[in-house]
């Protein structure tokens, strides 16, 4: 797997209200030309990683069972089951594989992703 550097944009999109999103489940959004999967837990924090299962390829991790292992916030890929840090995109079963993470908020109602870009 290659390392890829990200340079932060610094524009933030609007995704959709803070309540649309219901605690432990996951929404996709299109955020600077990138599918990004946004969840919320049970205290109301919210997290932001890319939406594609980097084991299978499909764009479903908006759809994964969202958890925890021990304090770890995590949510597993619908597909195979592997299991992800929320906080880090690391992935817990697969040492070396991640998903990457965006900087996600909630301002004025809604849930806000800062966007990036990736250097090539």
């Amino acid at each position: 797997m290659s390392v890829q550097t990200i340079n932060v944009t610094g524009r933030w999109t609007p995704v959709c209200p803070y309540p649309r999103v219901e605690p432990e489940r996951g929404v996709a959004a299109l955020v600077d030309g990138e599918q990004v999967a946004i969840f919320k837990t049970y205290d109301g924090t919210l997290y932001a990683i890319g939406n594609q299962d980097p084991v299978a390829g499909a764009y479903v991790m908006s759809r994964g069972i969202v958890g925890t292992r021990g304090e770890i916030p995590t949510v597993a890929s619908p597909l195979h089951k592997q299991v992800y840090d929320l906080r880090t995109g690391e992935c817990l079963d697969l040492p070396g594989v991640t998903v990457p993470t965006y900087q996600v908020r909630r301002r004025d109602g809604l849930i806000e992703v800062l966007g990036r870009r990736q250097d090539q």
